[in-house]
């Protein structure tokens, strides 16, 4: 099983090759520092598999799976995050995840996760799944649907690189837009989310684990 990973700290990137290349149906084929990366990396060497960290730099993992669902659609994908998180969860597979793997507990049950999303099936940590069926059952019983996105994929992409520092013309360039249509979208968020200015998106965006703090 040919794999590639993404995480945006090599020390995290090391300790998750070491328990994947220790098994011999598992070869770590790329490594990717951020989203952006990832996908270039998932176009070029063709793997089985990409394990993406949810907060990384330029794409989050979940952005990148979203991309990589649809240019590669025969490529399993798996989360390896510390994320906790529900919404995450359920974020991860809308976005085409078959996995989601909390780093806390990788060397037990990483190895299990890359087999069971090869053979097409999904796996969660074993805590989490009757809090969340749970969940999900107290949802629908109640005419509820699972959480909605407050903002589109492209909004999410936009609040992003904003936190990140960048500027309205970097992101223009970033993302092939034009600097005004950029704009608009900031504008946009700031009115849909009820926030002020760049510090108040960065929070917004922290919370989110869109970038980290």
């Amino acid at each position: 099983m040919r794999i590639l990973l993404a995480d945006d700290h090599a020390l995290v990137r090391r300790g998750v090759r070491l328990i994947l290349d220790g098994e011999p149906d598992l070869t770590v084929v790329a490594e990717a520092g951020d989203g952006a990366e990832a996908i270039a990396m998932a176009r070029a060497e063709r793997p089985d598999l990409a394990i993406l960290d949810i907060a990384m730099p330029r794409l989050t993992g979940l952005q990148a799976a979203r991309e990589l669902s649809r240019l590669l659609p025969d490529m399993r994908i798996l989360i390896l995050t510390m994320y906790d998180n529900e919404q995450f969860f359920f974020e991860a597979l809308k976005a085409g995840a078959s996995g989601y793997v909390l780093k806390s507990v990788a060397d037990l049950d990483l190895v299990e996760a890359c087999r069971a999303a090869v053979r097409g099936e999904p796996f969660l940590y074993p805590g989490a799944v009757a809090s969340l069926i749970r969940d999900y059952l107290d949802r629908a019983r109640d005419g509820e649907s699972i959480p909605a996105k407050a903002i589109t994929d492209r909004e999410e992409e936009i609040l992003k690189l904003v936190a990140e520092g960048n500027s309205s013309k970097e992101i223009a360039e970033l993302l092939v837009i034009s600097v005004k249509t950029v704009e608009r979208h900031r504008a946009n968020l700031l009115q849909k989310l009820g926030l002020k200015d760049r510090l108040e998106l960065t929070r917004y965006a922290i919370r989110a684990g869109l970038i980290e703090p």
